[in-house]
């Protein structure tokens, strides 16, 4: 034997070097390449997602979950396909969902998510599916209506988990959904599988969460949430359920009751890595060969860095004839340099020598015209994400268009005819994190609401405020400031983020401030004033449109910076990013700021 093998006797294992190349494949592809040396692979499947039931529905099933490690694989491509997310149920209707479509890599299969029941189709094993779709109710009245069974076709481990009776939550991939009670049943959970891919995933790496259960009025009973892992919450009564995020194989929302059109299931995904294992026994002349091929497995390092993550900014909204809602502040999210409060932990990165790491820096969300502000975009680094900040709500009639949108923080209400609810701000630090990464917009109140100033987005450190009512002998209220946003000096120097935008203000009355300077300002009639937007590169939320027609502010862009030890070199792409070196007595501390989207190389 050593005769073949250069003088050295040892076991034959398994090789592979793929350079731990990480792939998200969003799409079906029938030839998947590998990198030239890879022989084994980790994988994730996910399925697409069932979609909900319409009309006081069940949640949708997430799709199968299906993971592998040390997967082998020969040749140099294999085909793989991803499946859809089951279609929405339009309303009128009395039908079940639809079952999403199996998601398939080599020999694993995941199965699509299961259907939820409805109003007059309530349940039993036609809601089976990669998880279980969530059981409806019949003819409103709840009974013991069975929901669909997970890890249908049962493998093993299980690929999902069984969704809720009556009105319940569709199954996800580490937990069941629940029943109905007192609210519509919330989706299950899905699965992290970060610990096995790293880093930088799409949706943070989480999927296959349950879609919620749609609400029904007769019964007052609200809607449940989705499941984290892209499950769609259901809808609220005669509404229509927002569908399962895009290939994260998340399941629909349930349609609320009466009439309440259900959610489509999100499409799914599979996730490859491509393995570096070279055990065993190697002569010189192999291991320098791959070495000049540049397929030797490379060292793993790790570092710990402090972070500033700061999310895009919502728009302000803009609509006539009442003030609109400021824009919410982006999601902050930092290590420490600001209000101690607020400060999470340094995170640990761990790369191989010479590969990059991707930041994710958030847009901003268009302003408002006619319509609620859009959400500003996420920014992500390493594990952690900070949320858009939500749309200001728009004047209408009575109706949920004056809700400020929920986000990293909430956007604003705004006004509506005389006689209305008060309009509520957005619901900020949504998705919830610990420290809280934002806060809520202020509400459109007052005696006259139709007179009253349009809230504040939420910022940083502080709530949006309330629009002004009635002012003095003028029936005209004024804007509510945007929440302040919060100090920082990461960099080197202090320098706020994420304020809030301020509310428009009725007539006479000027429009609320801008949180800490960097939140636009709410317009205002006095002098034809337009709103202002938020900041470029601070997150701040965009100024809520006056009365009289006119745009709303957009939300301002996000941004990430990075400061790591002395010892360590940063290198950044594109060129429009920065580094730098901090003077004493930082002690040398190496910083990389992203004011656009690019990669981080440490070395």
């Amino acid at each position: 034997m050593a005769k073949y093998n250069g003088g050295i006797i040892g076991v034959v294992n398994p090789t592979s070097f793929g350079k731990c190349t990480v792939t998200s494949v969003t799409a079906s592809t029938p030839a998947f390449t590998f990198q030239p040396g890879t022989r084994l692979v980790s994988a994730a499947v996910v399925a697409g997602g069932g979609s909900g039931g319409v009309n006081v529905g069940g949640g949708g099933g997430a799709g199968g979950f299906r993971t592998c490690t040390s997967f082998p694989v020969c040749g140099a491509s294999i085909p793989i396909t991803i499946g859809a997310g089951g279609a929405g149920q339009p309303a009128p209707s009395f039908g079940t969902g639809n079952a999403g479509s199996n998601s398939v890599f080599s020999t694993i299969t995941s199965a699509g998510g299961g259907k939820g029941g409805s109003r007059f189709s309530p349940g039993g094993s036609v809601l089976n599916g990669g998880s279980g779709g969530g059981g409806g109710i019949v003819d409103g009245i709840p009974c013991s209506v069975t929901a669909g069974t997970g890890n249908t076709p049962p493998v093993s481990p299980p690929q999902g988990n069984p969704g809720g009776n009556n009105q319940g939550g569709g199954g996800g991939a580490s937990s069941a959904g629940t029943n109905a009670a007192p609210s519509g049943g919330t989706g299950g959970s899905g699965s992290d599988v970060t610990p096995i891919f790293g880093p930088g995933l799409p949706n943070s790496g989480v999927y296959a969460g349950g879609g919620g259960g749609g609400g029904f009025a007769p019964q007052s009973r609200p809607a449940g949430s989705g499941g984290p892992g892209g499950g769609g919450p259901g809808s609220a009564p005669g509404s229509a359920a927002p569908s399962g995020t895009t290939n994260t194989g998340g399941g629909g929302g349930g349609g609320g009751g009466p009439c309440g059109p259900s959610g489509s299931g999100g499409s799914g995904i599979v996730i490859v890595k491509e393995l570096n294992k070279a055990s065993g026994v190697w002569n010189i002349k192999s291991a320098f060969g791959a070495i000049k091929q540049g397929t030797w497995p490379l060292t793993k390092c790790s570092v710990t860095l402090d972070y500033l993550v700061v999310a895009g900014g919502g728009g302000g909204g803009a609509n006539s004839p009442n003030p609109n809602g400021g824009g919410g502040a982006g999601g902050y999210r930092a290590s420490g340099y600001g209000p101690a409060p607020l400060q999470g932990s340094a995170v640990v990165v761990s790369y191989y020598a010479s590969a990059s790491i991707p930041v994710t820096v958030g847009a901003g969300g268009a302003a408002g015209i006619s319509t609620r502000g859009t959400p500003g975009s996420d920014s992500i680094f390493s594990t952690i994400t900070s949320t858009g900040g939500g749309g200001g709500g728009i004047a209408s009639s009575c109706g949920t268009l004056r809700t400020g949108l929920s986000g990293g923080s909430g956007g604003g209400g705004a006004t509506g005819p005389s006689g209305c609810n008060p309009a509520p701000g957005g619901t900020g630090n949504s998705p919830p994190v610990s420290p809280p990464q934002g806060n809520s917009g202020g509400a459109a109140a007052g005696v006259n609401l139709a007179v009253s100033g349009g809230g504040g987005g939420g910022g940083a450190t502080a709530a949006g405020s309330q629009g002004s009512p009635t002012v003095g002998p003028t029936p005209d209220g004024a804007g509510g400031p945007g929440g302040a946003g919060a100090p920082n000096s990461i960099s080197g120097s202090a320098v706020s983020y994420a304020g809030g935008g301020g509310g428009g203000g009725n007539s006479t009355q000027p429009g609320g401030s801008g949180g800490s300077g960097v939140g636009g300002t709410g317009g205002t009639n006095a002098g034809s004033v337009n709103a202002t937007a938020g900041t470029v590169n601070t997150g701040g939320g965009g100024g809520g449109g006056r009365s009289n027609p006119g745009s709303g502010g957009a939300g301002g862009s996000g941004i990430v910076i990075v400061r790591g030890p002395s010892a360590r070199t940063f290198t950044v792409t594109p060129g429009t990013n920065t580094t730098s070196t901090l003077p004493a007595p930082a002690g040398g501390c190496k910083v990389a700021t992203f004011t656009v989207s690019g990669t981080l190389t440490v070395s």
